[in-house]
């Protein structure tokens, strides 16, 4: 019985010899990379377009909802001077117009605040999910054990940087072609077979309006 115990004691005591090992070994066989989302977003093709027609709604939104800022402050200038002066029909009439236009240029302020998130949110998705879809080919061919978002990581050497790759694999992959942007801003549907997690996840800490 004693022998019997000195031969387990001796067979626990080699592997637990060989866990450091194993675990090394384990550590120099993993191959990391990561990429910047972000920048994949602002530097592919349909990021670049998307960003471009991004900017010109905005700069129509502002036109207007300036020119609407305008005719209610004109309207609080006239109550303020004159007012006072004015028959009280004429100051009531004034008064419900300033009313009214200020009601009516707060709500299409909220409301196109709400449809610019809406539509970065839409569209960020979009692009972003194709890029999953990019990274995980990318990872799967050249044999990855991991691929990490930039923004998720404290340091890396640049060598495990692939986010140039990953551009250049998304733009001649077709880009906004995976899925043109407007059609898959529509849909935005999840996809479990493309890393459609990482997608989401990398999407809510991007946009395109960056």
């Amino acid at each position: 019985m004693k022998r019997r115990f000195v031969l387990i004691g001796a067979t626990i005591l080699m592997l637990a010899g060989l866990m450091p090992a194993a675990a090394d070994q384990a550590r120099a066989d993993m191959k990391l990379a990561y990429v910047d989302v972000q920048r994949a977003l602002n530097e592919c093709d349909a990021g670049k377009k998307a960003k471009a027609e991004f900017r010109t709604r905005i700069e129509s939104l502002e036109t207007r909802l300036q020119k609407q800022q305008t005719e209610v402050q004109g309207l609080k200038d006239e109550l303020e001077k004159k007012g006072m002066l004015m028959k009280d029909d004429d100051r009531h009439n004034l008064q419900d117009e300033y009313e009214r236009k200020l009601r009516n240029f707060q709500r299409d302020y909220e409301d196109s605040k709400h449809e610019l998130e809406q539509r970065d949110n839409e569209i960020t998705g979009a692009i972003v999910k194709d890029l999953s879809r990019i990274i995980r080919g990318i990872g799967e061919r050249q044999g990855f054990t991991m691929v990490m978002e930039k923004g998720s990581i404290l340091w890396g050497t640049p060598g495990i940087d692939i986010t140039d790759q990953v551009i250049r694999d998304y733009n001649k992959n077709g880009g906004g072609k995976i899925g043109s942007v407007e059609a898959a801003a529509g849909e935005n549907k999840p996809d479990a077979s493309a890393g459609s997690d990482f997608g989401d996840d990398a999407a809510k800490r991007s946009t395109i309006s960056k």
